[in-house]
């Protein structure tokens, strides 16, 4: 019994780290054309924000929720739940998440007419999510076709999804 004191933290990884980009990079290649589609729809919305507009808070809600979903799917639940049993309980949250979209844009719960530090912490967070997050691979030595992107992966779709919601004033 005293062989479990030779057990390192990354003995408990359901997969390797190798397997994880892997999985990014055989996405983004299925994928492939939809990246500029969802970054140009990213930026859109950035663009809207920026117009504080009064009634497209129902389309960026949409934008949103239509994202979320198709990456609740087609990466969480058609991919990485093959290699984390855990994924079966996020990927459902994503399509959670694009109701609670919808139903807040169609109640006109997303309004941009903020002006103070949220608001433009909330649009740096997006860019962020939008711009940065896919040029991190070659920081940290992984190749570009691993590239995290908005509306493909779910972490630079969250970060932006939340900069936005952060950016938006009303109730919910």
């Amino acid at each position: 019994m005293s062989e479990w004191w030779t057990y390192r933290l990354e003995d408990f990884l359901l997969f390797s780290p190798r397997v994880y980009w892997r999985m990014f990079e055989l996405a983004n290649a299925a994928f492939w054309p939809l990246h500029l589609l969802t970054l140009a729809a990213g930026l859109a919305i950035v663009l809207l924000v920026l117009r504080r507009p009064r009634r497209h808070g129902l389309w960026i809600a949409l934008v949103l929720a239509a994202l979320f979903a198709f990456v609740g799917w087609s990466l969480l639940w058609s991919r990485y739940a093959a290699v984390n049993w855990a994924i079966a309980y996020v990927a459902p949250a994503f399509g959670l998440q694009a109701l609670l979209l919808v139903i807040g844009g169609a109640r006109g719960g997303l309004a941009f007419d903020r002006r103070d530090l949220a608001e433009r912490l909330g649009l740096l967070i997006a860019v962020a999510g939008l711009v940065v997050y896919p040029l991190l691979p070659p920081l940290f030595g992984r190749p570009w076709a691993s590239a995290e992107v908005f509306g493909i992966a779910p972490d630079p779709t969250a970060i932006a999804a939340l900069g936005v919601l952060l950016a938006a004033s009303g109730g919910l």
